[in-house]
């Protein structure tokens, strides 16, 4: 299609409402096109039915029932009719009721075509229901056909899946689309496969096509879709002795006859490439087949020349076995590839069997039965079977690459799971399924882990396990989704068997992992709790972070209300107990929250955490406290602090519990909207060499806008009357954990798999960079083809916030990159746009801006501004983004000094004077100034035993050092630093110079009385901070009441310590030990915190100080 041909204008609800022509749908959208397609053939061929839409929702299929509710102004008129379900069983069941429309008396239509959908071990749930529906039979204008979520990569699910097997067993067709386009065509076809045969129909729906989007041309999908006999089979039969009989023979002789019967008549099961002359046959189904032909296009092999015959198998079960030998009998060898069981291949042996010329047939015993087969396992595979070598790829810069950290999914910034999840080291707690199975990947304070149940089993394995243990008291997480869903009846059968447990019950209000959707058939607290006790649950606990939203209301007798900081006590009491008890924590689900006010369908928050970073430490335990993702470490001109990401923070205020008084709570006052300036170029159009297809990959993090960056890339492909194809990898990623796009972009519809394959990558779109550097996108990548534009903020890891790994620099991440690209580009995009919007959201925008300019992207600024236009989201924002992140491109040097003028003070003689300032504010200018002639002495010594250079780098570590500690804080700096006029001008420039503050502290004394919580001073926080800061004059004299405490004591001893440590190591300096004796001088960034925390770093301190200075004197190694 040519640009010209583009439907105009282009719309996003052409998704739904476009008659014919090219569209952009995603895979989900996809099923929901079906269904008012399906409504609009019955239409045009004068029947009179409609469509029920049911089932449960779950990854690949997470997203249907939602997108089911964004399509309800189409869907409703059209007659499609979506109820979700309570679970898979009871969904299945209300499908198959759709197909007894023509035995009631009050029907209003001739026949009802029934959806059901679920993921595959939903399937397995329901399979009871659908084997009875099954049997029974379909209504000749009716039909039921199943959406099976299949994962066998495991991505989202607790074990792989593949659901051939099972629809055989439940004697199902099974049809499986390749692509998102097939989902149509093919959900058409099982639609009227069902009406003809009498059969429900399963459709093989992978993460890899649900996941995926593309353009599709609706004009061909429903030509060869058959009209449905008119003619009634009459009642369905009553299941039971001889009728049961009689269904289930028919089922399984005429009507799966007629199954295959169809699929031969549309050619489900075909050849699709080298018919004749052919001596291989690679054979292969659905999203399996697309990675064949992936495959075939890496290895650049001509069929023809090689003698391969492709074998397309649409419908895996039941087969017609006579096809299969007709296609593949005179070939020599076939190849089946296949995910997971070898199902195909056990068929294709079945039906060659006792033949008169039977080829071999390879498959398990070339492909790993280990998650989803990928483009190179399947060249590898068919390389080998023709006994050619697969071309070779250009090798890696590798030598010594840094190795970076890892991004893994993680709670969302103030996630209720987070906290409520946590339990001592010697509790056993079964996990659970839901976002609170992340403890799997966080053992970190979430108890002694065994084993995960099914969902709906959660804790049944304890009533096995506690008769063959001395072990007591177990603790089951168990998510209010699932309880809804199944898990009530595991509480029942524990209560049953008399097993002592607590199931902690996590009731957040939301199914969080697949879109936030309240639980069907919902009971709210009060309610749980009255049905809990008539269960026979002994005690029931509501944890809460609002007490006193329950005041007055009424729970059953034993059920009590407690605050979530009391949530380990209530443990250890409810672990005291024998019997069955519950533990409610009642917490919004964190991400749906925030959802809600944006909609303003919940209140802003009022209050917003900040951190004052002079006085912050960078001890990390407040990260420790809450391992929340928003409270992030920052490099800042003192050192390593703590900041409060505003913009991902859910106000959660689990953080406020570290032990330090940097914390402030603002309300915010009125704010001025940040403009960006004027640009400072002109933009030019760039030069662009893409090719006829150009494959992007966009490696981010969740809940940051990769996806959206996708659509808008493949909207601004379509706009330009090329044709696009896109793949969202999010796994279990919400907010923070990795999530990769893959878009192609080409003149021609893409053949073959979306997803990358080795070394095929034209562009990587680093928006996250420790992303871009992990080695599965670097495996994509090629030095002697892909471009680079990277984003080089680090956005820590949940490890790095919890200190569990060092916060790395950039430059080991961009290393690893240029190993295995040809060029790259590089902008601090979040500080850029931190700097423009005063937001980090906006950078994946301003870094495709990026990728443009630099003549990355075969699609046109225009259409990239028209996709941005329609997305109707922050438009006017994300233009200027956009827009920006071409101009850093054109002149680099402009846009920083228009934007980012000042810079942090790296030089030795800034460092010193900077230091020199904030001590003669700190005490006094004879402080200061003995402060400034130590370190030219410790600069003149080191120059004299190691030259300029070393002494340069000692003297620079000991500068910062012997600052730290000689400005050590105490009550009189904190006051100070309080009242900093930089800290309140950073606070007023992002909440307003009304914003009202209010410090927390959690003084000593205080502490010492037994007061556990922290104190709020607001307007006498300044006349206090103010009297305090006077008094600094008495630090260190006999009425300093301050200073007589162990940590005043110690602080104060360790500005000597460190002197006479690095006048120590001075001594046995030399320009071989330099780097040593430096490493020795920046020790100090050991010492971090307040009070207990403190001294527990400096005796770290102390000990790496001794070893380091032991080793200085060992002698150095001899080549």
């Amino acid at each position: 299609m040519s640009a010209s041909e583009t439907p105009a204008p282009v719309s996003l609800d052409d998704r739904y409402a476009a008659p014919d022509g090219r569209v952009l749908i995603s895979g989900i959208q996809a099923l929901v096109r079906l269904t008012l397609e399906q409504r609009r053939l019955d239409e045009e061929r004068g029947l009179d039915t409609r469509v029920f839409v049911t089932g449960y929702q779950g990854s690949p299929l997470g997203g249907v029932d939602l997108e089911m509710g964004r399509a309800a102004r189409f869907l409703d008129p059209a007659g499609v009719v979506f109820r979700p379900g309570l679970n898979e069983e009871l969904a299945a069941t209300a499908v198959a009721g759709t197909q007894l429309l023509e035995q009631v008396p009050g029907r209003r239509h001739d026949g009802v075509t029934g959806f059901w959908y679920g993921k595959n071990p939903g399937l397995d749930r329901a399979a009871d229901a659908i084997r009875h529906a099954n049997t029974a039979g379909t209504a000749a204008l009716g039909g039921a056909v199943a959406w099976i979520g299949d994962d066998p990569g495991c991505k989202s699910s607790t074990l792989p899946s593949s659901c051939e097997p099972m629809c055989q067993s439940l004697s199902m067709p099974l049809l499986a689309p390749g692509s998102v386009a097939e989902i149509i065509e093919y959900g058409l076809h099982a639609v009227a496969m069902s009406r003809a045969a009498g059969l429900w129909v399963g459709m093989k729906i992978v993460a890899d096509i649900a996941d995926a989007s593309a353009t599709v041309d609706l004009g061909s999908l429903r030509e060869t879709i058959p009209v449905p006999g008119r003619d009634s089979r009459g009642p369905a039969p009553i299941l039971l002795g001889a009728a049961a009989v009689a269904a289930e023979h028919d089922l399984l002789t005429r009507r799966l006859d007629l199954a295959r019967a169809y699929a031969r008549e549309h050619g489900l099961n075909r050849i699709t490439a080298g018919a004749g002359n052919t001596t291989l046959g690679v054979l292969a189904s659905g999203a399996t087949y697309a990675v064949v032909q992936r495959a075939l296009s890496d290895l650049g092999i001509d069929l023809d020349e090689a003698g391969v015959r492709l074998i397309r198998i649409g419908m895996p079960f039941p087969l017609a076995y006579d096809e299969l030998v007709a296609m593949t009998s005179d070939l020599d060898r076939v190849l089946v590839v296949e995910d997971k069981v070898p199902f195909l291949e056990g068929h294709l042996k079945q039906a060659l069997y006792g033949g008169e010329r039977t080829p071999a047939i390879a498959g398990r015993d070339l492909l790993t039965a280990k998650g989803t087969l990928s483009a190179e396992d399947v060249a590898t595979a068919i390389a080998r079977c023709l006994g050619v070598e697969r071309p070779r790829r250009a090798p890696r810069r590798r030598g010594l690459l840094p190795v970076v950290a890892a991004r893994t999914p993680y709670f969302c910034s103030g996630c209720p799971h987070n906290t409520s999840t946590r339990t001592s080291d010697d509790t056993l707690v079964g996990v659970g399924i839901g976002c609170h199975a992340m403890i799997a990947l966080d053992g970190h304070g979430r108890g002694t882990q065994v084993g995960i149940t099914q969902m709906g089993g959660e804790g049944a394995q304890w009533i096995g396990l506690s008769p063959f243990t001395e072990d007591r008291h177990f603790v089951q997480n168990l998510g209010d989704g699932t309880f809804h869903h199944s898990g009530s009846l595991a509480i029942r059968a524990a209560v049953a068997a008399g097993v002592t447990m607590t199931y902690k019950l996590l009731y957040n209000d939301a199914v969080a992992m697949t879109g936030g959707q309240r639980a069907e058939g919902r009971l709210d607290v009060p309610a749980l709790t009255r049905e809990l006790e008539i269960e026979g649950v002994r005690r029931i606990v509501v944890t809460t972070p609002e007490p006193e939203t329950y005041r007055g209301v009424r729970l059953a007798p034993v059920a009590s209300v407690r605050h979530r900081d009391d949530l380990p006590e209530v443990e250890r009491e409810l672990a005291a107990l024998d019997g069955v008890t519950v533990l409610i924590h009642d917490d919004r689900c964190a991400a749906e929250e925030r959802r809600l006010r944006k909609r303003g369908k919940v209140p802003a928050a009022t209050q917003k955490v900040v951190i004052n970073e002079r006085v912050c430490e960078g001890c990390g335990d407040c990260g420790d406290v809450s391992t929340c993702l928003s409270v992030q470490p920052v490099e800042t001109e003192y050192g390593r602090k703590t900041r409060i990401h505003q913009a991902s923070c859910n106000t959660d205020l689990s953080c406020l519990k570290g032990d330090c008084p940097s914390f402030l709570l603002v309300e915010p006052g009125t704010v001025v909207r940040r403009e960006p300036p004027p640009l400072p170029v002109e933009l030019q159009e760039p030069l662009h060499g893409a090719g006829d297809e150009v494959l992007i990959r966009m490696p981010g993090i969740g809940g940051t806008g990769v996806v959206t960056v996708s659509q808008i890339l493949q909207m601004a492909a379509h706009l330009d009357g090329l044709h696009a194809a896109g793949l969202e990898q999010t796994g279990l990623a919400q907010k923070g954990g990795p999530v990769v796009s893959d878009v192609r972009i080409s003149k021609r519809s893409p053949e073959g798999s979306i997803r990358a394959s080795g070394g095929s990558a034209d562009v990587l779109i680093g928006f996250d960079v420790l992303g871009a550097a992990a080695e599965v996108t670097l495996a994509v990548a090629a030095p002697e083809r892909t471009v680079a534009v990277l984003n080089t903020s680090i956005v820590p890891t949940a490890a790095m916030v919890t200190g569990r790994v060092p916060v790395p620099g950039h430059a080991e991440a961009v290393a690893r990159v240029e190993s295995a690209t040809k060029e790259q580009f590089l902008v601090d995009a979040h500080a850029l746009s931190e700097a423009l919007f005063g937001d980090h959201m906006p950078a994946n925008l301003l870094l495709l801006g990026a990728a443009y300019q630099h003549g990355c992207l075969p699609v046109s600024a225009g259409a990239i501004e028209r996709a941005i236009t329609l997305n109707r989201a922050a438009v006017e924002q994300n233009l200027a983004a956009f827009r920006w992140g071409r101009a850093a491109v054109s002149d680099p040097e402009a846009v920083r000094g228009a934007v980012l003028p000042g810079s942090v003070p790296q030089g030795f003689d800034e460092v010193i004077a900077a230091r020199v300032a904030d001590l003669t504010g700190y005490q006094n200018a004879a402080y200061a100034r003995t402060y400034a002639e130590d370190v030219r002495q410790v600069v003149a010594l080191a120059t004299e035993r190691a030259g300029a250079e070393s002494a340069a780098a000692i003297g620079l570590a000991y500068a910062r050092g012997l600052h730290k500690l000689m400005a050590y804080k105490d009550e009189y700096e904190v006051a100070r630093l309080h009242l900093d006029p930089d800290e309140r001008a950073r606070r007023e420039r992002e909440f307003g110079p009304d914003a009202v503050v209010s410090v927390l502290l959690h003084p000593p004394a205080l502490r010492a009385m037994g007061m556990k919580r922290k104190i709020k001073l607001r307007r006498s926080a300044g006349v206090l901070f103010r009297g305090l800061r006077a008094a600094r004059v008495l630090r260190g004299t006999a009425f300093d009441v301050f200073g007589r405490a162990e940590v005043r004591r110690v602080e104060r001893s360790l500005v000597t310590e460190y002197r006479d440590l690095v006048r120590t190591a001075l001594t046995r300096l030399t320009p071989a030990t330099a780097g040593a004796v430096e490493e020795i001088a920046g020790l100090t960034e050991l010492i971090r915190g307040y009070e207990d925390i403190k001294l527990a770093r400096v005796a770290q301190f102390r000990e790496q100080a001794t070893a380091a200075l032991d080793a200085l004197d060992e002698p150095a190694p001899t080549a």
